[in-house]
């Protein structure tokens, strides 16, 4: 099992960053699209042209979701079942702002949560 802790500087973040961006083309909605998969802080920031035009009218790019890692004051990682934990967040585009963190989990269950989107909250 590949080690998914706070990604550092390095191939770790770059196996990451990889590991999400596939994960991403199983997704249920646009399919068409090419996301991004960015780094942002100790993770990792997703974004894609805007299909819908419901965000933006004109199909600019816009943020999609957010991961990062969950971590104590010392910087390391916390985990469940021996897997680090990771928080999604959604972009509120009304707001401005990301969205509060749902519960953390195991990265390759966020992933799956992303991809499958049933409710919309990320694909817009």
């Amino acid at each position: 099992m590949a080690d998914t802790s706070a990604p550092s500087d390095g191939w770790v973040a770059d196996f990451l960053r990889h590991r999400i961006a596939h994960a991403l083309r199983e997704r249920a909605r646009y399919r068409y699209v090419r996301p991004r998969v960015l780094r942002d802080g100790a993770g990792y920031r997703i974004e894609s042209p805007c299909c819908s035009r419901n965000v933006d009218a004109e199909g600019g790019v816009i943020d999609i979701a957010r991961l990062q890692p969950v971590t104590d004051a010392d910087g390391q990682p916390h985990l469940q079942d021996g897997q680090p934990l990771w928080q999604l967040q959604a972009r509120d585009h009304a707001a401005g702002r990301w969205a509060p963190p749902g519960a953390p989990a195991p990265l390759h269950a966020l992933l799956a949560q992303l991809c499958v989107d049933v409710e919309r909250v990320f694909w817009k």
